[in-house]
């Protein structure tokens, strides 16, 4: 008779802790690992892992699936790279609370800060909840593939304490800052894992107004701070510029001091001041230093955008000419785009328009920032590679390139933070600071102009096996993106392969292991398209003791859960 549910034998274990891989098997029962080592006992199950590296299953902290979570069960891309965890509600939108008459204007800001289709949103969301904790329970009452949690939105709070105010960035009253703290202190009670907010210019609805969130008064996000501090957990994430960065750190030093709680802020190195990210690291430093537990969340590659066709940008979307193709399928614009006198009539009348109030500006027309994307995708690609470099040595202008390569069905990718001196090494060092954690896929969204859910196979594809210049080593990535991001969100039940730990595992082929270029997919609600991208080396997913994904290829298993506030170590 079996003594285990599962037992994965013979791997080269990676447990997470950061120490280096041993040859040991892992036994499962439930959904607990109950034994790692030698293993005597048999498992109704057994998977033969010799030659492969058993790892826990990631935990990826910045996604937004607030909407698919609540229409679909297969958390897409990212359960296919390894997650087992995922975090929603960051950057300060999402859907609750949502008062009927909010609705609309909760998927306007979701769709132009996140570029999920409006379409989509519009079509999926059931909307069978008003309050935070009626979300937990739609969200609960789906099985998924990985498991879920979520945080409570700054953008939605206003919206519902402010009504059209909140987007008119008039200042909250204090009665209004009060509700605001009252909601998110009850969001998380009710099981939110936090709070977050957004103060970037980048964050805009689809109709070009700034986020509801953006440059609001240090009173309100100290009052809300202190109110979930009030419940002894919580977390909270924001997105920043940095235009000040000392008057901004400031800012977040004081909503740790007030209300107790860890803080991660998203960080970039960002184009216009390549060092300022320098500086923030130091001052998290010295936050440390002063007791307060402050991250930035970094990202795995280059801040960018693919453009093409299919995709919601693409460099000549803003010309007279070609817009006369609007209307058609992205088939039959590349189709036509192939004819040389439109083709002439199109590139005669490209300028360096700027479309103000869309995800992308003037960047689209920047072809010393742009690269072809290939299959296997290059995320290190040398500046001599650029469109604007290869349309200089092949005596043609870097418009034309870009055409071409745009009309037969081909995708840009354009490089716009992380890359200022045309590799990786400034993000290597963010990568290794002690209080940085990897971090901003944004899975499932931007799903027309990015498809970073992959990030943490990039992690372990390039930063430890495939890189030219500095890596990273296996355990340590796994580390970061298993025990680390968990820890840092308060589930300390998960990320680590050991007795009383999550069953949540990944069997890999680290040799085999190979991103494929995204492609784009109708398969939202009502036709909308999202970029997808596979990835080959993920042998076994197992979440909670079930396997999830065998070789890429989905299972009948659905074992995923919506995780209700903090998880205590065994």
């Amino acid at each position: 008779m079996a003594m285990y549910d599962l037992v994965v034998r013979g791997g080269r274990v990676i447990d997470g802790n950061g120490g280096e891989p041993r040859t040991a098997d892992v036994a499962v029962t439930g959904d607990r690992i109950v034994e790692v080592g030698r293993v005597a006992g048999t498992g109704a199950r057994e998977i033969d892992a010799a030659g492969a590296v058993v790892a826990p299953g990631f935990v990826d902290i910045h996604t937004h699936y607030d909407g698919q979570a609540t229409w679909e069960s297969r958390l897409h891309p990212s359960s296919w790279h390894g997650v087992t965890t995922v975090v929603m509600g960051n950057c300060g939108v999402g859907f609750a609370p949502a008062l009927p008459e909010h609705h609309a204007r909760l998927i306007d800001l979701m769709e132009g800060v996140e570029d999920i289709p409006g379409v989509a949103l519009h079509e999926g969301l059931a909307w069978n909840w008003l309050s935070f904790d009626e979300y937990l329970d739609a969200l609960e009452a789906r099985p998924h593939d990985v498991d879920l949690a979520t945080q409570v939105p700054h953008a939605a709070l206003r919206v519902h304490a402010m009504g059209a105010r909140a987007a008119a960035y008039e200042e909250a009253t204090p009665e209004e800052i009060a509700l605001m703290a009252k909601l998110a202190k009850a969001a998380v009670r009710a099981g939110a894992l936090g709070f977050s907010t957004s103060r970037t210019l980048n964050h805009k609805s689809i109709d070009g107004e700034l986020t509801p969130s953006y440059d609001v008064g240090a009173d309100e996000l100290v009052a809300i701070a202190k109110a979930i501090g009030e419940t002894g957990t919580g977390v909270l994430q924001l997105v920043t510029d940095f235009p000040d960065p000392a008057k901004e750190f400031a800012l977040l030093r004081r909503m740790v001091e007030e209300s107790g709680r860890p803080l991660s802020v998203s960080l970039v190195q960002f184009p216009q001041d390549t060092g300022r990210h320098k500086q923030v690291l130091a001052m998290l430093e010295q936050a440390w230093a002063d007791g307060l537990e402050m991250r930035a969340q970094v990202a795995a590659r280059p801040v960018g955008m693919i453009l093409g066709l299919w995709n919601t940008l693409n460099p000549f979307m803003t010309n007279p000419v070609w817009r006369r193709l609007a209307d058609l399928t992205p088939e039959e614009q590349a189709h036509r785009m192939r004819e040389p006198e439109l083709r002439a009539a199109i590139l005669a009348a490209q300028t360096r328009e700027k479309e103000r109030n869309r995800l992308g500006g003037t960047l689209i027309h920047k072809y010393e920032l742009m690269y072809e994307l290939a299959d296997p995708p290059n995320y290190e690609p040398p500046v001599s590679e650029s469109i604007a470099a290869r349309a200089q040595r092949e005596g043609v202008d870097a418009v034309e390139l870009a055409y071409d390569i745009v009309a037969r069905g081909g995708m840009l990718y354009l490089v716009s933070a992380n890359y200022a001196h045309g590799d990786l090494d400034d993000l290597h060092e963010m990568l290794v600071h002690p209080h940085t954690l990897p971090g901003l896929s944004d899975g499932g969204a931007h799903v027309g102009t990015i498809c970073d859910g992959s990030f943490p196979s990039t992690l372990v594809q390039h930063w430890t096996r495939d890189r030219a210049g500095a890596k990273l080593d296996l355990p340590f990535v796994v580390q970061r993106q298993a025990r680390d991001t968990a820890r840092a969100v308060g589930l300390r039940d998960r990320g680590v392969l050991a007795p009383g730990y999550r069953a949540d595992l990944n069997v890999i082929d680290v040799d085999g292991m190979r991103l494929h270029r995204p492609e784009m997919r109708a398969d939202l609600p009502a036709g909308g398209r999202r970029l997808l991208q596979r990835v080959d080396g993920y042998e076994h997913t197992i979440v909670a003791g079930q396997e999830t994904y065998t070789r890429g290829v989905e299972t009948d298993a659905l074992p995923g859960r919506l995780i209700r506030g903090p998880r205590k170590a065994p």
